[in-house]
């Protein structure tokens, strides 16, 4: 019994971390991103940024808090998880960490987007000369998180096995996950290789992308199930 009230108190708090996590994604999704950027504009980009300084600079904080977070969430999984197949958690942590360096290069390239806008470096650059390079330091910024939704795949992998393993987690989450991990995999290379197609991949996969938010609103609420551990 302790040891399933244990279990419960690490799934609830891996809840409240995937809540926070998932927040904050969608703060910088939803509110930030939309207020700023303007397709196909890059001139009313930039002079939105300069506008709203300071929400864009929250934006850049708010990605590393979510990076951290996400190592904090991965942590909690390992302290779940390790029980049912400790390789595959091992897995999952690395699988995360490894994704943490690129938060600190995109982190540093919008924070140098906006001392370029300012003026605060490259001073003998032309106004023009200047907003060109920063929306390309943001064109580096937006393709890296291309290349990023390759792992975002990666590391729901290991955590749909150690789910569809345990039995104190519903295994139609384990399988709702891979699904969600195959459809990252896809946007990744379709957005890279063939980028024509990455909207009806998206549009197609949209559902399965919901495989986070369920398991997360599990965690939350139910914790786990009163049933022991299987081993691999």
């Amino acid at each position: 019994m302790n040891d399933y009230i244990e279990r419960r108190r690490t799934a609830r708090l891996s809840g409240w971390l995937f809540l926070l996590w998932i927040v904050l994604g969608f703060y910088d999704m939803f509110f930030v991103s939309p207020k700023i950027f303007v397709s196909g504009d890059s001139v009313a980009s930039a002079q939105n940024i300069l506008k709203y300084e300071f929400l864009f600079r929250t934006s850049i904080f708010s990605g590393l808090l979510t990076s951290t977070l996400w190592v904090l969430l991965v942590w909690v999984f390992y302290g779940l998880f390790r029980n049912v197949n400790e390789r595959y958690a091992k897995l999952l942590v690395a699988s995360v960490v490894v994704q943490v360096p690129v938060a600190f290069v995109k982190a540093g390239l919008s924070i140098a987007t906006v001392m370029t806008l300012k003026g605060d470096i490259l001073k003998s650059f032309e106004l023009a000369q200047r907003q060109d390079l920063a929306m390309a330091f943001l064109k580096i910024n937006d393709y890296s998180v291309l290349a990023l939704e390759l792992f975002w795949g990666f590391w729901l992998f290991p955590l749909a096995i150690l789910i569809y393993q345990s039995v104190f987690i519903p295994r139609f989450l384990g399988i709702w996950l891979v699904i969600n991990g195959i459809v990252y995999v896809l946007l990744s290379f379709t957005s890279i290789v063939l980028p024509e197609h990455k909207d009806i991949v998206f549009n197609v996969g949209m559902p399965a992308m919901f495989g986070e938010l369920v398991l997360m609103l599990w965690l939350l609420i139910k914790g786990t199930r009163d049933k022991g551990i299987t081993s691999a």
